[in-house]
């Protein structure tokens, strides 16, 4: 696997892909979610080592994108029915583990389908192994285990340890095979995953923690998965996790798995963010520049409910501007601005901390009709948006081979109130 190494990022950008911004903005029109498959296509390939790539689909859904990964051998996890639909939708099947549903509930939906479709079930809590089992002796499954700590660039994002709802507690490995003796089941797989932007030395107790519990399930395991969370950098000051080291410590684990069951042991990844994020942009027009106090604002037609991440968890996005005649801004003054939204909401800020403290980023002087582009917004960003202030969810556009093609129609005010109904 290739050293990847940081990007730096340009506060002026005038093209995406070789495509201009300008022009994305004019054909397809405002707020823009662009993503460059050429970007993911990489990503792709860069976890080329590792026996499955299983992509979390839940950090960028759409049907199109789903379907290009199928098209790279990439497999798909599931985390709803829906999920299990939209896989369905873009060509997945779910023989040999091509999708796999992971969850820490069955819904009824959810169940059925899995049942409907022998849908390979990655369970996140014990009640799952009963509730399959009594509708489906036989089953074969993975669990997901919270080794009681967890890593995350946010608490919301930290997915191991006892505040998280995540996985089986890894105190409960003898509950899990009691159940799944007691229902005909059989454990294949173990998954474990301990939040976004995990490192090294985190991975090395991952990878212990990952051993010890596969000790005790036995050698009815086939597989492990290192789940996911690998990092993207998001400003200069971060970095990727060596792949190549990432890779040996997990490969380490499985050699020592196998030699001690007697058989090969396979090696999934399940990478969302790492995939997607830095394939897309959310390009928005400025609509207002304006002081207050000391603060310049630059406001712009996409709010939070385009881009949900910055008011969750505080996050931090790269932020370039382009001329609204599609100009490159590199030679305009810098000022310190901060960037907000059109929702009647204080927390429509795109640069805030977590806690909602508001930043200042410096960027080129903007005018009305310029373009404000969020990038490394292709995980969590669309999929997380919403309908707040009856606000019209963004259109998608994907560039491949040079060319932009709609992947998601702007939404109309009557599919805003399609499924609403005035009693009489």
């Amino acid at each position: 696997m290739a050293t990847l190494a940081t990007p730096s990022f340009s506060t002026s950008r005038h093209q995406i892909a070789g495509l201009s911004v300008a022009e994305l903005a004019k054909n397809f029109g405002t707020p823009l979610y662009v993503y460059d498959l050429s970007v993911i296509e990489q990503r792709i390939d860069d976890l080329a080592k590792f026996d499955i790539v299983r992509y979390a689909q839940k950090a960028c859904s759409n049907l199109a994108i789903i379907d290009r990964m199928r098209r790279k051998g990439v497999v798909v996890d599931a985390v709803s029915a829906g999920e299990i639909r939209r896989a369905l939708a873009a060509g997945y099947e779910a023989k040999d583990h091509g999708i796999v549903y992971t969850a820490d509930i069955f819904d009824a939906e959810a169940l059925e389908l899995v049942l409907e479709h022998n849908i390979h079930v990655n369970c996140g809590s014990p009640d799952m192994i009963a509730q399959l089992g009594e509708r489906r002796p036989g089953a074969e499954v993975t669990l997901r285990i919270n080794p009681g700590f967890g890593h995350g660039h946010s608490q919301k994002t930290n997915t191991g340890g006892e505040q998280s709802k995540h996985g089986i507690w890894h105190s409960q490995i003898d509950e899990c095979l009691r159940l799944a003796d007691q229902y005909g089941v059989t454990i294949t797989g173990l998954h474990m995953h301990i939040g976004s932007g995990t490192d090294l030395e985190h991975l090395s107790e991952v990878c212990e923690a990952m051993r010890r519990t596969a000790m005790e399930v036995g050698r009815t395991l086939t597989s492990i998965s290192a789940g996911g969370g690998l990092p993207v950098p998001y400003s200069e000051s971060e970095t990727y996790v060596d792949l190549d080291k990432y890779f040996e410590l997990w490969d380490t684990t499985r050699k020592q798995l196998a030699e001690s069951f007697g058989h090969d042991i396979s090696l999934e990844i399940e990478p969302g963010r790492f995939l997607s994020a830095e394939s897309g942009y959310l390009i928005a027009e400025v609509r207002s520049v304006k002081k207050v106090g000391d603060n310049l604002f630059f406001l712009l037609d996409a709010g939070f409910n385009d881009l949900a991440r910055p008011v969750m968890y505080g996050a931090y996005h790269p932020i370039s501007v382009c001329g609204g005649d599609g100009a490159a801004t590199a030679d305009r003054e810098s000022v310190q601005a901060v960037i907000g939204g059109p929702l009647c909401e204080s927390g429509d800020i795109f640069t805030q901390r977590e806690g909602g403290f508001v930043d200042q980023r410096s960027l080129p002087m903007c005018r009305v009709g310029d373009f404000v582009i969020l990038e490394n917004a292709g995980a969590y960003g669309f999929v997380m948006a919403s309908n707040y202030n009856s606000k019209l969810r963004a259109a998608e556009v994907m560039i491949e081979d040079g060319e932009a093609k709609l992947i998601r129609k702007r939404e109309t005010f009557e599919d805003l109130v399609r499924s609403e109904v005035i009693p009489e």
